[in-house]
């Protein structure tokens, strides 16, 4: 008897085990499946992703290196990582230089049959000296380099996504015209928001807005926003007792009412100067990450920066 009910021990065990075993055959199966004939691409910022899925359609299976929520300032990959973009098609990255780890992976991947592709490649960059609104004396941290945010700008998207669509085209010839459609539906829909951008800051009554990260250089170029930012390009960049006195005194100089922060950025020093100026305080995303409930509400560049838009539209009135 005991003999027996060993042996139907062993036998579930079996049977458990293959069972897991052909579930993950099926699995893998199924993956192959879902990727076959696709491109597989890695992109960085989250407008890159997003321009990547809307371009491609059903051509693609596009994956972010950040995990949701990630501060692209900071983020390192890790190896696998670095594996799984090694295996990919390509690699879509702005080269404005948010992505710190990119310089070091492009040298690792060199050798890779992944193609790197610099979606930014023919934008005009703003520097810090381009629009510097914080005391003359602040350290040369800021004077380094250029404003990274230049998805913020649908002009400057534009070209983000036509180089984009010139990658994927590149890397498979025959769905071209779909490609080309794809990219000037996105163009339309970034025409029409500079258009409203542009409405909005034409009808405002003010155009300072006060800042906890310097990311809106881009909307002075292009729309007349003048930012008074807290920190520099970077959120751990932190002004001096001298910069945050004159910042009080900006904001107190030209009545500003509200102090903006960003999604994904924790700031004391913002919020220090929220209490010394009575200011209340608002949201802008900087659209380098997507959390996971944005996720799961399908939020897209667009549904995103038209939240920013209403934003703007308190902030400057």
């Amino acid at each position: 008897m005991i003999k027996k009910l060993f042996n139907m021990f062993i036998f579930l065990l079996l049977s458990i085990f293959l069972a897991a075993c052909g579930a993950n055959n099926t699995a893998e199966k199924a993956d192959d499946n879902a990727t076959e004939g696709k491109l597989i691409i890695y992109t960085t910022v989250f407008p890159l992703l997003d321009f990547t899925k809307k371009i491609g359609g059903d051509d693609v299976l596009v994956k972010s290196v950040y995990p949701t929520g990630a501060d692209a300032h900071s983020f390192e990959p890790t190896p696998k990582d670095m594996t799984d973009i090694a295996e990919a098609d390509a690699f879509i990255y702005t080269g404005v230089g948010v992505e710190g780890f990119v310089t070091t992976a492009l040298e690792t991947l060199k050798n890779e049959k992944v193609v790197p592709v610099e979606a930014g490649n023919g934008i005009e960059y703003v520097s810090v000296d381009d629009h510097e609104h914080r005391d003359d004396e602040q350290g040369d941290h800021d004077h380094d380099g250029i404003d990274p945010h230049i998805w913020l700008d649908p002009i400057h998207s534009i070209t983000l996504a036509e180089n984009i669509k010139n990658a994927l085209v590149e890397l498979n010839p025959d769905s071209k015209e779909m490609y080309e459609t794809n990219f000037q539906t996105l163009k339309k829909q970034l025409v029409s928001l500079d258009n409203e951008m542009k409405q909005t800051v034409n009808s405002a009554n003010k155009n300072e807005i006060l800042v906890a990260h310097a990311a809106y250089g881009y909307w002075e170029t292009r729309y007349g926003i003048r930012q008074i930012s807290i920190t520099g390009f970077s959120p751990s960049d932190e002004p001096s007792q001298k910069e945050l006195k004159k910042i009080i005194e900006t904001a107190e100089e030209h009545n500003l009412k509200y102090i903006i922060f960003e999604q994904n950025i924790p700031s004391k020093i913002a919020e220090t100067v929220q209490k010394e100026t009575k200011t209340e305080s608002l949201t802008l995303h900087n659209l380098e990450a997507v959390t996971d409930k944005e996720m799961e509400k399908n939020e897209d560049y667009f549904t995103l920066m038209k939240k920013n838009l209403g934003t703007l539209k308190k902030a400057l009135n």
